[in-house]
């Protein structure tokens, strides 16, 4: 296949796979393009490393390009520096992709060497970036139940032997075709009969999500506002239970950074959530903004407080590069001014994922961002753990797509671990998922909103939880073996 037809159906290939999220939401749409994707990679079998180099970078190019627009929200700079770390990404996952793709049953080993490319693209450069995965787009198909076999990383190789049994379909053998239909049909079936819900249930609570909008454009609001609204909605949520028209919760979750004044160190703030949780007679799971050791450091943190003081706390692990902290500041600072101005402080990782002890609740948490990373969730799903939360602020994104597709990783999360997910965000989208990842409840967006709701609570743990890093670590070490067969296999025919 010539440069001239494999650059163009590369394209189309990472407008099907863009297509697949919001805001299009095309079903199987990203299982198509990957199919394209393999078709051309097959035909370049003994093409220049330059061509499929180029077509690793294309496919990134128009698949990212689309996929992550909102990131215009943020800055166009942020936006155009992302799509073209990811080109880089794709150009380079292309190489061992193609090597594998002339084995034997490349079918599977195309599938590990995706997954050992989407653990590649999770991981680099900085902290990586988990997403537009396929398994992401596997929420309300009959793949999605997968997932709870052996997390994200299976479901993704799962849909890539799908994807690679349409191309059979399309021009292998009567013998092949035949097994590639097999394949596909085994694998919708099974996935649509897969058991989902919560494992082990024992017992229920009552659990309050409170949504206390933003005050303005990111940015704009005077520190202490969005604490606030956020007092504001509670007290409105206190009197209904006053009233007897919502029942008394076991805990109330505010979204991330809502407390945007260190509680610890200001007096005030701190009397007024004890004063807010005493009146509810329940604790709250508050998302506070932490001072850090110096004064330019912080913390994004969940904290148990109730009229007793502060509880147990969760720091986020995984923080957003040029969002939450600045990489070469001192570089940067002088090329780019903003980012000092925007960002005056660099966050902190946390180092473990603690289950947060609310009363009788043991609450596995993450933060936003946190969600996209598979070893995140695993240790946040911990064995005693009961229910998930998934605090968030996506007031930076309002009017983009990515709020929804955050969205839709929460609820794969929560079909994964075989526990609710609770999503409180400060303007949306605020939910709650079941353990069969179906959409219990959603709050509407950019408004004050609350979410009383009775959770059943989980006590056992999912196959992904068990065998999930293990299937993982499985599949990235047989796509490294994969490449390298590929490549001694290719080499063999190039002399040929």
């Amino acid at each position: 296949m010539r440069a001239r037809w494999a650059l163009p159906l590369t394209v189309l290939a990472g407008l099907l796979s863009a297509a697949a999220f919001d805001p299009f939401t095309v079903p199987y749409a990203m299982v198509l393009g990957v199919a394209v994707l393999v078709v051309v990679l097959r035909r370049l079998d003994q093409a220049r490393v330059r061509l499929v180099l180029a077509v690793g970078a294309t496919y990134g190019l128009s698949f990212m390009a689309v996929l992550i627009w909102w990131m215009n929200a943020v800055s166009n700079g942020a936006y155009v520096a992302l799509v073209l770390a990811q080109v880089g990404v794709f150009a380079i996952i292309a190489i061992p992709l193609r090597s594998a793709l002339r084995l034997r049953w490349w079918p599977l080993w195309g599938a590990a060497v995706w997954v050992a490319g989407e653990w590649f693209r999770s991981s680099f450069p900085l902290t990586g970036f988990p997403w537009g995965r396929l398994g992401h787009t596997a929420i309300d198909t009959p793949f999605e139940a997968w997932v709870r076999i052996g997390g994200m990383p299976w479901l993704s190789a799962v849909m890539f032997v799908v994807a690679a049994s349409l191309v059979v379909l399309c021009g292998g053998a009567v013998l092949h075709r035949a097994l590639a239909a097999g394949a596909i049909l085994t694998t919708m079936l099974v996935g649509a009969v897969l058991p989902t819900g919560v494992t082990g249930q024992d017992g229920t609570a009552d659990v309050a999500l409170v949504q206390g909008d933003v005050p303005g454009a990111i940015l704009s609001w005077p520190r202490g506002e969005i604490f606030a609204l956020h007092l504001a909605e509670t007290r409105r949520l206190t009197r209904d239970v006053e009233d007897g028209t919502v029942p008394r919760p076991d805990v109330v979750m505010w979204p991330e950074t809502t407390v945007d004044v260190d509680p610890f160190t200001n007096e005030t703030v701190q009397a007024q959530i004890e004063a807010t949780s005493a009146r509810i007679g329940a604790p709250i799971l508050i998302g506070a903004l932490l001072d850090g050791p110096t004064s330019d450091t912080a913390y994004n943190a969940s904290v148990v407080w109730d009229e007793d003081g502060p509880g147990s706390r969760y720091v986020k692990r995984k923080l957003v590069p040029y969002g939450e902290y600045v990489p070469f500041r001192q570089l940067l600072g002088d090329i780019v001014p903003r980012v000092d101005r925007d960002i005056p402080r660099d966050m902190l990782p946390g180092e473990d994922s603690a289950p947060l002890r609310v009363g009788g609740l043991v609450v596995g948490g993450s933060i936003c961002w946190d969600l996209a990373y598979d070893g995140i969730i695993r240790d946040a799903a911990g064995e005693d753990v009961q229910v998930l939360s998934g605090q968030t602020s996506n007031a930076a994104f309002t009017g983009t797509a990515q709020p929804e597709q955050q969205w839709k990783i929460s609820r794969l999360r929560a079909l994964e671990t075989g526990r609710w997910m609770l999503v409180p965000s400060t303007n949306g989208i605020s939910g709650v998922a079941d353990a069969h990842g179906d959409v219990v409840e959603r709050a509407p967006m950019h408004e004050p909103a609350t979410i009383s709701v009775e959770v059943p609570l989980a006590s056992g743990r999912t196959p992904a939880l068990v065998v999930g890093p293990y299937l993982q670590w499985t599949l990235v070490g047989l796509g490294l073996v994969g490449w390298i067969l590929g490549w001694r296999t290719g080499r063999g025919r190039g002399r040929a």
